[in-house]
């Protein structure tokens, strides 16, 4: 029989510090942010009020 060792995983300094860096958005990426928030808003409104007028 032979023995199974686990890889043992041990957190490094620097393994903890990986992952996605915070940026700032450009002003276009905020623009654009701002531009869907309203399509989705306008959509959700509208679907719901063609839901309540169907309903009648």
């Amino acid at each position: 029989m032979s023995s199974f060792r686990r890889p043992s995983f041990k957190k490094s300094s620097t393994s903890s510090r990986r992952g996605a860096t915070r940026r700032s958005a450009p002003e276009n990426d905020r623009w654009l942010n701002r531009l869907l928030d309203i399509a989705v808003a306008s959509a959700l409104l509208v679907g719901s009020a063609a839901l309540l007028i169907s309903q009648f």
